[in-house]
């Protein structure tokens, strides 16, 4: 007995199996995040008023870098999970759908690229 209507048994319309990963990916990044905010955010509290040059050494530190390319990585990729689900559920032309899927890839792309280099540089002493 199948769930699917008989119009959709015809046109082959159904699940694509998709979903899941999807949906695992945003809860997994969302658990990650829990923590790696919590870090970012004591961080923040602890360099600031901190001059520049202690700031500069405190993200030098091995731990500190890979904790916040870890942030930088999970944060970009669920942001970008959560804005493509708000695009295929609220805009129903597809070509505007596929564009601004495209867009929010590469911005979220280029954006954790960006903040991912930047703290590389400092780390590596560039």
């Amino acid at each position: 007995m199948s769930l699917q209507s008989p119009l959709g048994r015809v046109r082959g319309l159904g699940s694509a199996k998709e979903g899941v990963h999807h949906w695992w990916s945003q809860r997994l990044t969302a658990l990650a995040l829990v923590p790696l905010s919590l870090w970012f955010i004591y961080s923040l509290v602890v360099v600031t008023g901190a001059d520049y040059a202690t700031v500069v050494a405190w993200l030098a530190n091995p731990l500190q870098a890979v904790l916040m390319l870890l942030f930088i990585i999970s944060l970009y990729y669920h942001a970008a999970l959560g804005v493509q689900v708000v695009i295929e559920d609220y805009i129903e032309s597809e070509w505007q759908k596929i564009a601004c899927l495209i867009l929010i890839k590469f911005l979220a792309l280029l954006a954790g690229l960006s903040a991912a280099i930047a703290v590389l540089k400092v780390y590596l002493g560039l």
